[in-house]
């Protein structure tokens, strides 16, 4: 039987400049998809990439996943794999005066 988790990194979370979410250990998981729903958005776009880190203190872009851009409000989503034991995401806010209003969840099977 596979397990699967999901877990609510930000609920209704408003953000005005670049951020990162808190490291996430994912070890026993073979699969990962970070969903971002944006529910208000200023500025001209939200920019999402997904980390991967072998012992959640030192982080680089993940090379298979696709970067995200948010230019409307709706929901997002990125996909890891092969990614060793810990998740982040990294999110850019562009344009004047930004801010970001978002929901973030990680969904994790083994």
């Amino acid at each position: 039987m596979r397990h699967a988790l999901t877990a609510v990194l930000e609920r209704n979370t408003t953000f005005t400049k670049d951020f990162v979410t808190e490291p996430y250990e994912a070890g026993w998981a073979a699969e990962a998809r970070w969903f971002v729903r944006t529910l208000e958005l200023e500025g001209r776009e939200l920019r999402l990439t997904a980390q991967i880190s072998p012992d959640g203190l030192h982080w680089c872009d993940d090379d298979e996943s696709t970067e995200q851009i948010v230019k409307d409000p709706g929901l997002v989503s990125l996909r890891v794999r092969e990614f060793g034991h810990w998740l982040r995401l990294r999110a850019t806010l562009t344009g004047d005066d930004p801010r970001a209003k978002v929901l973030i969840y990680l969904a994790l099977k083994s």
